[in-house]
């Protein structure tokens, strides 16, 4: 008898480890890491210029008089203050200043800049429309200098996370990684492995998949965020049992193995004797 309950618990021992190390296991990111060539290049991490973007657009030159013109009605008091952690427990925490114009892109794509006129911004990034500003504007102004940044990239991060809500990026680039950071990280009945994010582009809704847990998503179109990505973290197999069994499993089980381990120890009191 003795023998069969000292078998017993040690392949209850062994399958509680096994699940524990599996556990452990689920909880990992980029568990290849080592074997995965990176091959993300710039192109998955440039976001094109949406409806409805603030751009913060600020010329400079050595001489601030001259480009006056081109920032109108503009002072350096006017500021744009930013939260990277909207939707946190801490909505001042990671405040971020923003100073310069703001223009805001119509339903054509089009922004109304001074002295250059109406320009579009359709299929354009933030570095291509840089670059043609800093072109226009050097035909009055010698080695002028083009600061843009984007003032309202969002994402939203719902499902199994710490945090749920909608986020701020200051400097208009975030990774899936990121996301989670600002939420808090994803929760122990969170599916890491199937990680949904949702994408509206250019007036287009698209979708994809990524598994945390293979180093393969830096080469994911989505391991890079855009403007207005929502990431959910659906729910694993665990939270799933756990909201469909009695809330009193969890008193039954200790009880059955306060009960085994009492069993036990009275088992070998009596051999002893």
């Amino acid at each position: 008898m003795k023998s069969r309950i000292v078998g017993l618990c040690s392949i209850l021992l062994l399958v509680s480890c096994k699940i524990k190390d599996n556990a452990q296991n689920d909880l990992n990111y980029m568990q290849n890491i080592e074997q995965v060539a990176i091959e993300a290049s710039a192109k998955n991490s440039g976001n094109t210029i949406q409806t409805g973007d603030q751009l913060v657009i600020l010329i400079t030159a050595k001489d601030m008089d001259v480009v006056k013109p081109f920032n109108q009605n503009y002072s350096s008091s006017d500021i744009i203050q930013t939260n990277a952690n909207a939707g946190g427990n801490m909505p001042n925490q990671g405040a971020t200043v923003i100073s310069g114009p703001t223009y805001i892109v119509d339903s054509n794509g089009d922004i109304d800049f001074p002295v250059i006129g109406k320009l579009s911004t359709t299929g354009k990034t933030l570095v291509d429309l840089k670059t043609e500003i800093r072109d226009k504007v050097r035909q009055y102004v010698i080695n002028p200098t083009v600061n843009i940044r984007l003032a309202n990239f969002k994402i939203t991060v719902l499902g199994e996370v710490n945090r749920q809500g909608d986020y701020i990026v200051a400097n208009g680039q975030a990774t899936i990684l990121n996301a989670l950071g600002l939420a808090g990280d994803a929760t122990m009945y969170g599916k890491r492995d199937d990680v949904l994010v949702i994408r509206t582009e250019d007036g287009k809704i698209t979708h994809g998949k990524v598994n945390l847990q293979d180093a393969n998503l830096i080469n994911s179109p989505f391991y890079y965020l855009k403007q207005g990505d929502a990431v959910i973290v659906q729910s694993n197999k665990a939270k799933e049992i756990t909201a469909r069994q009695n809330p009193n499993t969890g008193l039954y089980l200790t009880a059955i193995s306060i009960g085994v381990t009492a069993i036990a120890v009275v088992v070998s009191l009596f051999n002893r004797k």
